[in-house]
């Protein structure tokens, strides 16, 4: 790879994900807003549904693991993967899709070595619990995982992956390392919440070699699906930016500050719009020029 592309800002972008027609969940959360901070995406599919399944109802396929690998092996066909830099994955719809993953990633970083591969463990939430089939969790824990460079976890998946409790900072600190010891190097833990946090906020915290930091943000009264695929999707977006620029080793830290404000913003615009779906394009603006509103603070 030629140093003019390693440190171009605009970046290309493999994102294997789920997909919906209507609303904004997996791929139809992932895409855009990695467009608008200035990158190259290309998507691949895992399920192609109506709609995310929150609602109950949904029409459409789960795309069978060997087309998934088919479309993979057509992107492979035309010389594509050398010139990936980031992977992006999300919710997993069949154990089947685990070696399809493991093996694109392989395959992307025996051509370029240099590619980050970011890895979203959607498995549940602390109100919902575990909502993925029961052969997820132990996939992710033995395959996907250990193959990462990042993993974005809320503070319950990082629990459940990591088999222990997360109940305050040390605690949650204490299973990031142990997150750590799985493969990636980079933890980004989203929906933490401990003792000491006031009851109207929410923290993230983030983690690689340089160092650990906590940015706390205010509680929106409600919740939507696609936030985690915004998050997940902007933190590696911003990640490649900063691994790019001057100073690599703030690339986590300023990732962190980027796209805590980018969701707060896109949260706090779908609230006002009292709309049921997130307001991905109308909040696009806080994509590009983050407010950084929210100070992030060294653990």
């Amino acid at each position: 790879m030629s140093v003019e592309k390693q440190n171009s800002p605009m970046k290309n972008v493999l994102s294997i994900q789920s997909a919906v027609a209507y609303g904004h969940v997996g791929n139809s959360a992932a895409v855009f807003p990695l467009q608008r901070i200035g990158h190259e995406v290309w998507p691949v599919y895992t399920v192609n549904y109506s709609n995310h399944t929150g609602y109950g109802e949904w029409g459409g396929p789960i795309i069978p693991a060997a087309d998934v690998d088919a479309v993979l092996s057509g992107v492979k066909d035309r010389g594509a993967f050398p010139l990936i830099d980031g992977i992006l994955t999300g919710y997993q719809a069949s154990p089947e899709i685990a070696d399809v993953i493991v093996g694109t990633v392989r395959d992307i970083k025996a051509e370029n070595p240099d590619a980050i591969y970011a890895c979203d463990p959607v498995m549940g939430s602390a109100k919902s619990g575990c909502f993925v089939a029961d052969a997820i969790p132990p996939l992710f824990r033995s395959t996907i995982v250990p193959a990462a460079d990042i993993i974005t976890p809320n503070q319950f998946e990082l629990g459940y992956l990591t088999e222990r409790d997360v109940s305050d900072l040390d605690s949650t600190l204490a299973a990031v390392d142990a997150a750590r010891e799985m493969g990636p190097s980079t933890v980004l833990v989203t929906s933490v919440e401990r003792p000491e946090t006031p009851e109207d906020a929410i923290e993230m915290i983030a983690v690689d070699d340089h160092g650990k930091w906590i940015v706390r943000t205010p509680r929106l009264p409600f919740k939507r699906n696609g936030s985690g695929d915004v998050t997940a999707a902007l933190f590696l977006g911003h990640v490649l930016r900063g691994r790019a620029a001057s100073a690599p080793e703030n690339a986590v830290k300023d990732a962190l500050a980027k796209t805590a404000s980018s969701v707060y913003d896109l949260l706090r615009v779908t609230q006002e719009a009292d709309s049921p779906e997130l307001q991905l394009v109308q909040a696009q603006e806080y994509y590009a020029n983050p407010q950084l509103q929210f100070e992030v603070e060294a653990l």
